[in-house]
């Protein structure tokens, strides 16, 4: 079961078909399976990785390192559940290290974020500092090579 999930999470446009050949499984125990993973929360959606490099849409992602207070127990959570309420927040992560957690959000412009770290994120009252970071480029993000156009389009002929 561990490799359909895999396959799922490398490309989850695959057909029932093809996952059930790369899995010696049939079609319906890949349909019940990837059923039963939905039913229990193991997959929790689908979606696609889009270089948004290659379109006319202003974006901007930064990843901002939090230090909070955890509250009495609640730790942690309660905080954290507070920032990923926001429409910005795409991802949030407790951490070990010099900072407790990392969010990752996206904006139109630097404005934008930083009126996002200014105006809610710092404002929270466990909130003790934050460090901002914007993503200049992408490279490479769940598996996925991000390449220049020109690379991707040349043809090798042999």
């Amino acid at each position: 079961m561990k490799k359909l999930l895999q396959l799922l999470e490398n490309d989850c446009t695959l057909s029932t078909e093809q996952m059930a050949s790369m899995t010696n499984m049939t079609e319906d125990e890949v349909r019940k399976q990837i059923e039963a993973y939905e039913a229990n929360r193991t997959i929790l959606g689908y979606q696609a990785l889009i270089d948004w490099e290659r379109t006319d849409r202003e974006s901007i992602t930064a990843l901002i390192e939090v230090n909070v207070t955890p509250q009495r127990g609640d730790g942690f959570d309660k905080v954290a559940e507070r920032i990923y309420q926001y429409e910005e927040v795409e991802s949030c992560y407790l951490m070990s290290g010099k900072y407790d957690m990392c969010v990752i959000i996206s904006g139109r412009t630097l404005k934008e974020v930083a009126l996002f770290v200014s105006e809610k994120l710092a404002t929270i009252d466990e909130v003790t500092g934050t460090a901002t970071h914007f993503i200049l480029k992408k490279y490479k993000e769940k598996h996925l090579v991000f390449k220049k156009q020109e690379e991707q389009e040349r043809g090798y002929f042999v």
